[in-house]
Formats: C-alpha cells, structure tokens, sequence
C-alpha cells in the first residue's frame, strides 16, 4: 500500500520541477557559451504564455498548430534578444576579452533592460490583469489510476518535458549544429579559429533556449489557464537557482536541480504555508553555496 496523497504531491512536484528544468537548460545553455547570464529568458517564458492566449482565443487554433507557433515566437524573440541585447557588446578576439567582467555585467544589464521593456509593453496592452485562456484548451480533466487521482496537466508537462529533453540530447549529440555547440562551449576561442560560425553558434544556443523557455510558458499557461505579464519573474528567479545549484554550465545538472526544488517545494507545502514554501529554493542556493561553492555537477574554477 502506498499513501497517494504523497505519491500525488510528489507527480506535482516532477511536473512544476521539469518546468523549473525546461528553463534553466536556456539560461545554462546561453552561460556554457558566452559565460553571461539572460535576465530576459523569463520574458521568453512569458511570451510563450501570451502566444498561446492569442493562438487560443483570437485564432481559435487546434493545439497541433499552436505548439510550432509558440515555439516560432520563442525562436523569433530569442533571435532578437541575441541581436539587440549581446551581440553590441560581444568580443570574440582573445581569451581575456571573452572572460571580461565589464562585458558580462555589460550583456546582464542589457538583458535585464530588454527583459524589463518587453515586460513593461506587455503590461501596457493587457495592463496587467489575469487573461484566461479558452476552457476547452485547458488540461484540466482528472485522471485517476487506483487510488491516485491527478490532472492531465501533470502528466501532460511531464511527458512533454522528458520529449524535448530527449529532442535537447538528440540536437546536441546527432546533429551539425549541436556538435559546433558543445564545441563552442568546450574552447569558443579553439572553435572560432577551426573555422566554425561563432555568430551563428550562438544565435542557434539563443534560439533553442527561447523556444524551451516558450513551450514551458505555453505548458503552464494550457495546465492553469491564466497569463500575466509579470508571471516570468518568479520562474526565471526559480530557473536560475536551478542552474547554480546544478552547476552553472552543466545540463544535468540544471535539470536534477530543477526537478529536487519541485520535489521539495510539494513536500514542504504539505506542512508549512505556500509563503514559505516559495522560500525553499532559496534555502537550497544559500546551503549549496555554503558546501556545494561549485554546484552538483559543476568544475571547481581555478
């Protein structure tokens, strides 16, 4: 016998964790390459929200086709913060002028100041209030299997979470442009004088991160029916957590980090207030910090 109460808590926590994970691969994928962190990849998230809102309601697509338009929107702004938001500031030349502080808080700052303009437009055309997604778009039905009664949001998010994990894999390892990725993010200097694309490596890492962190909006949004300018803020917090805790340039490791602050986070609402409960990724950086400086899968810096 089993206690489906926690097995039930538990499938939330995998299905909000793998959503934690789905967006810190974008952010970690955009640090492995050019060591800077994307404060506007929680815009990205939203976006994806607000595509699907449109695609639902205005449009009134099937879901087979609003998937490809979200993931389109996704690709689009991710492609379009590479352009206006790093590339201005980028510098290709030498080791020292890739690890420059000054261009990395540079690329931050501008990030965060794209990020802020597109959720402020937002904003100004919804002015912030709580859009509903149409209810026959909504995967909302209960499913019970014994004793465990769930929605098929979870068990949707999980399993096209684990689909584009795999997709993530199969680009990375199978095909030309995942192969000049990670040889990028090994020696970007190495990389650039065997001859490969760095400009187009690079807006390729934005891209496919944009189109995760959009697919995780868009997830969210069909499983809770609701989207708000502002609700990017808190997932990319979560996300970039998720990705210090797994190591700042590993995969894995965002995605073990990501689904551990889902677990915890659904472990602990079933005994403390939901305020608190939003301290627990906190809690966890500061104590991986403390006796993890490197991360769970992170190289210990010379």
């Amino acid at each position: 016998m089993f206690d489906s109460f926690l097995v039930g808590q538990l499938v939330i926590g995998f299905s909000v964790g793998m959503t934690y994970a789905i967006v810190a691969i974008g952010l970690t994928l955009i640090y492995r390459v050019l060591l800077a962190v994307n404060f506007a990849h929680g815009e990205v998230y939203t976006l994806g929200a607000f595509a699907t809102l449109i695609a639902a309601s205005t449009f009134e697509l099937p879901l087979w086709m609003t998937i490809p338009a979200v993931a389109l929107v996704g690709a689009a702004f991710g492609w379009v913060v590479e352009r206006a938001a790093f590339r201005p500031f980028r510098k290709f030349t030498d080791d020292a002028s890739l690890k420059s502080r000054a261009v990395r808080e540079a690329t931050l700052l501008s990030s965060f100041a794209f990020g802020l303009i597109t959720r402020e437009a937002l904003d100004q055309i919804y002015h912030g209030e709580w859009m509903a997604i149409p209810e026959s778009y909504l995967l909302n039905q209960p499913v019970s299997i014994g004793n465990l009664h769930l929605s098929m949001a979870e068990i949707v998010i999980a399993a096209l979470s684990v689909f584009m994990l795999v997709s993530l894999q199969l680009l990375l390892h199978r095909t030309r442009i995942g192969i000049a990725i990670r040889a990028v993010s090994s020696n970007l200097i190495g990389a650039q004088i065997s001859g490969i694309n760095i400009n187009r490596v690079v807006v390729a890492v934005f891209m496919v991160g944009s189109v995760l962190g959009a697919s995780a909006g868009m997830m969210v949004s069909l499983a809770y029916g609701n989207v708000q300018s502002f609700m990017g803020l808190t997932i990319v917090v979560k996300a970039f957590v998720a990705m210090v805790i797994g190591g700042s340039t590993s995969i894995p490791g965002a995605v073990l980090a990501g689904i551990l602050i889902g677990l915890v986070e659904a472990i602990a609402g079933m005994f403390l207030p939901s305020a608190w409960t939003e301290m627990i990724a906190y809690i966890m950086l500061i104590l991986t910090l403390l006796f993890l400086p490197n991360g769970l899968f992170g190289r210990r810096a010379r």
